[in-house]
């Protein structure tokens, strides 16, 4: 008779990632929501003077723009990528917050603007720095970029002195 191992329980790691990414796609969401609801297009409001404008926008690219135009195919993109985040969340062990954030950061970000280009055709950016030029970014894209400094503080960690790469 064949025994079965038992399946072992996702670490902490794993369920804060799950937890936020179901938090990143809610507030994402909702902003987005309200954007839509109570900005004009692409007339900028003041929110903080001096650092950051709110103003709506439709874009139907990928970041900095690229590949506008293209909803569709970022769209199975988006959900490519999430589909791959969720089977890495859900089949390999977390170790450490800065994995369990970043993986949760990753997915809710991929999640909330596939959302956008599957139900609208584009993503719905309504973020504008003022000091710097900038493209327009949503709470996805800031959810996205935290990703990207969580794993590169996990990388950042897992070197030695040596500079030899260390689990």
């Amino acid at each position: 008779m064949k025994s079965v191992a038992p399946k072992s329980r996702p670490s902490i790691w794993n369920r804060l990632a799950l937890v936020v990414a179901l938090a990143v796609v809610a507030l994402d969401q909702l902003s987005k929501g309200w954007a839509l609801q109570s900005l004009p297009p692409d007339q900028p409001r003041e929110f903080w003077p001096g650092v950051l404008n709110l103003r709506l926008v439709y874009n139907t690219g990928a970041a900095f723009s690229l590949f506008t135009g293209s909803p569709r195919w970022l769209a199975l993109v988006s959900l490519v990528v999430s589909a791959a985040v969720l089977v890495w969340i859900l089949r390999q062990p977390l170790r450490g917050l800065a994995e369990g954030l970043g993986f949760g950061f990753l997915l809710g970000g991929a999640l909330g603007n596939g959302l956008d280009r599957w139900r609208l055709g584009a993503v719905v950016d309504f973020l504008a720095l003022v000091p710097i030029q900038f493209p327009v970014f949503n709470l996805a894209d800031v959810a996205i970029n935290l990703a990207v400094l969580c794993f590169l503080a996990r990388l950042s960690r897992s070197k030695g002195s040596d500079g030899q790469t260390h689990g």
